[in-house]
């Protein structure tokens, strides 16, 4: 090992205001796509039907699959990031806590509700770029495609593809909300999280996220090769 520089507990903390600041918007986010009326993304459909069938809000489904999620990935080879823990334990918190704070009523008008989903969109697309710009790990269920993909050899967007339907389906059936929100979330999400990394100046195919590990590595004045990059 070479000596490299330190990374210090103050460094970290300077990054937690973008962190908590992605994971408040991811949370207004989802709470504005539910709460229009008009379905929800495949993840959120699935929460929701979790929720329908256990004594769990839709934040403590959102923990706990997270939580599954990250053990899947591990296994698979994927050390989480601080900010991956980080992601799977505040997002849902915030949920939870919005929800109890700020109650939305689902609109009347067709048009309204679409205005809600956009702005939903709009938020997740900020929160992603604000928590995967400090570079200290991208999201649990990133971990686990990249895990999946590594494993199988098979492309991205199969993979992806699968566990979004997967968790699509499943929701479905336990009564999560599907409906021309989601098709609209899938159509939509992607350019507004480009545009966000766009305006924000974030490179997704440079990025290079420590994992617990390669932080450790730092901390204490070692240089680690960084592993993966920060996936959306």
């Amino acid at each position: 090992m070479t000596k490299a520089s330190k990374i210090t507990i103050k460094d970290v903390l300077i990054k937690s205001p973008n962190l908590f600041l992605g994971f408040v918007f991811f949370a207004v986010g989802i709470l504005l796509t539910r709460d229009a009326g008009l379905g929800m993304a495949p993840w959120g459909v699935f929460h929701v039907g979790l929720s329908n069938y256990f004594p769990i809000t839709m934040g403590q489904a959102t923990q706990l699959m997270g939580l599954l999620i990250l053990t899947v990935a591990f296994f698979l080879g994927q050390i989480p990031g601080l900010a991956s823990i980080m992601n799977m334990v505040f997002i849902g918190m915030f949920i939870d806590i919005l929800d109890a704070l700020v109650e939305i009523p689902t609109p009347e008008h067709l048009m309204v509700s679409i205005a809600m989903i956009l702005a939903g969109v709009f938020f997740i697309g900020w929160g992603t770029y604000f928590y995967l710009r400090v570079e200290l790990g991208a999201g649990p269920r990133d971990g686990l495609m990249e895990g999946l993909v590594r494993k199988t050899k098979r492309p991205i967007w199969l993979i992806r593809g699968i566990i979004e339907g997967s968790a699509l389906f499943l929701g479905f059936l336990m009564g999560g909300p599907v409906g021309l929100g989601t098709i609209l979330i899938a159509l939509t999400l992607g350019f507004s999280v480009e545009f966000a990394f766009k305006v924000g100046g974030y490179h997704s195919n440079t990025a290079r996220h420590m994992n617990l590990k390669e932080l450790w590595g730092k901390y204490q004045g070692r240089e680690a090769p960084l592993q993966y990059k920060g996936n959306v």
